[in-house]
């Protein structure tokens, strides 16, 4: 059995931002507890050289929105990475989440061997659809939201495997 590129893609940006939402919502509820300002998460990052718990939420939602408007054949929505509170990339996530519900299985019909040209840092790569999702887009997503997890986690948010599977 073979999976679609709707079923590769849409359900798993889907699933995976809705966490996050619950994530944040733990971690707000964490924050009241300890009288924590949300405003210190937003940028909180691992590392010195790692983005902030902000940017992993923007990266993150640019790689859903992106990976399905590329597929579909469509323009990639361009957002500003204005956010600067957890309403604010709450927003953001809804957002992500409204688009990806607009998209239809047909929407994504023949995309796995439609080309792909990722304008990267280095230069211009040109991949099929099936291969811009396995090498590209959903690696890049969950590294994005995994790391936004675990900003939450090493900042004492109570949660774990659970809440980030949902």
């Amino acid at each position: 059995m073979t999976i679609s590129m709707y079923g590769m893609t849409v359900p798993f940006f889907t699933r995976m931002l809705t966490n996050l939402l619950a994530i944040m919502d733990k971690a707000d509820a964490n924050a009241a507890e300890r009288n924590f300002d949300t405003g210190v998460l937003v940028t909180s990052r691992l590392a010195p050289d790692m983005l902030p718990f902000r940017s992993q939420i923007q990266i993150a939602t640019d790689h859903a929105k992106g990976c399905v408007s590329r597929l579909a054949g469509q323009p990639v929505p361009s957002w500003p990475d204005d956010e600067t509170t957890f309403d604010e990339l709450r927003a953001r996530l809804n957002k992500t989440l409204d688009l990806l519900a607009t998209v239809k299985p047909t929407d994504l019909d023949g995309s796995d061997t439609r080309p792909v040209t990722l304008k990267l840092r280095s230069g211009d790569v040109t991949l099929s659809g099936e291969d811009y999702i396995v090498q590209r887009a959903l690696p890049n997503f969950f590294f994005h939201v995994t790391t936004a997890y675990a900003i939450l986690r090493h900042n004492g948010v109570p949660v774990g495997k659970s809440d980030f599977l949902g």
